[in-house]
């Protein structure tokens, strides 16, 4: 299956595939993503949250968790091995490419991301529903873990004292040069040593589709990206670093891994290095 579907894709395949909802919002953005659901989703669509499908036991937000754990929850949510699943969210593409990301890293190819989300959708007249999806019917589901797929703590240090993968960072560029403070109290602002900045948004689309592939090798390449050297992404909380790996993947380049603490794991503590600037 293809990393990314169009709208019109969808359309067609919409009774043969899972549809997830998998929108989450930032502290700074005032909205509730269930709510939000609840008053217009893709028909059929069920809600795939990222913070339960995360690791309970850790105080930073929606950690990868367990095999155990993520087979019960896809379980809960009706998926099984043989499901083809679309991923979409309501601002267009930006938590999207999680959903999809840790089905790969849990060994699940048949899953996509849905280009422009709810906001093409809608725009392009199509029909929406409201309320609760009703609950699955109970689904089985089998986890292939890749840890090569994913970086923690212990991988990034090691990268600054031997340099050897190239860390991409999505945040924005006032943020990522400390102009800003950080949207999660506690948290330091700056980079990461070494890490190069290429905002998620540079890889959109005025309409919030992914670029062409001829554009998104472009800015790739521009940011170091070219196929040579391993790729790390990287954002606040490991969510929007997925749309970096996805925009490696569509345009047919290794998809490295994420690091999945991300900013706020690393700005959080003391005893990491910190860089400020361009």
């Amino acid at each position: 299956m293809k990393p990314l579907v169009s709208t019109e894709w969808l359309a067609d395949y919409l009774g043969e595939v899972v549809v997830f909802d998998t929108t989450k919002y930032l502290p700074n953005e005032p909205k509730d993503a269930m709510a939000e659901f609840r008053a217009a989703h893709i028909p059929g669509a069920r809600f795939f949250d990222i913070d339960e499908a995360a690791d309970p036991d850790t105080t930073l937000p929606h950690m990868v968790p367990t095999p155990g754990r993520f087979a019960k929850i896809m379980a809960k949510y009706g998926v099984s091995n043989t499901s083809m699943i679309v991923f979409y969210d309501q601002k267009g593409l930006a938590s999207a490419a999680r959903g999809w990301w840790l089905m790969g890293l849990f060994g699940h190819d048949k899953a996509a991301v849905l280009d422009g989300g709810l906001p093409k959708w809608i725009k392009e007249g199509r029909i929406t529903e409201s309320g609760d999806a009703p609950a699955p019917a109970a689904g089985h589901f089998l986890p292939a873990y890749r840890a090569h797929r994913l970086r923690g703590i212990g991988d990034m240090i090691a990268n600054i004292a031997t340099p050897g993968e190239l860390v991409l960072d999505a945040r924005a560029s006032n943020r990522f040069r400390a102009e800003v403070p950080e949207i999660r109290p506690g948290i330091r602002a700056g980079h990461m040593p070494g890490s190069i900045n290429l905002p998620y948004t540079e890889l959109l689309a005025p309409d919030q589709t992914l670029l062409p592939v001829p554009e998104l090798r472009a800015r790739l390449a521009a940011a170091g990206v070219d196929g040579s050297r391993p790729v790390i992404t990287s954002c606040g909380t490991g969510v929007t670093a997925c749309i970096i790996t996805l925009a490696m993947t569509r345009a047919g380049l290794p998809a490295g891994a994420v690091y999945d603490g991300s900013w706020t794991e690393w700005g959080g503590r003391t005893d990491t290095q910190v860089e400020i600037g361009a």
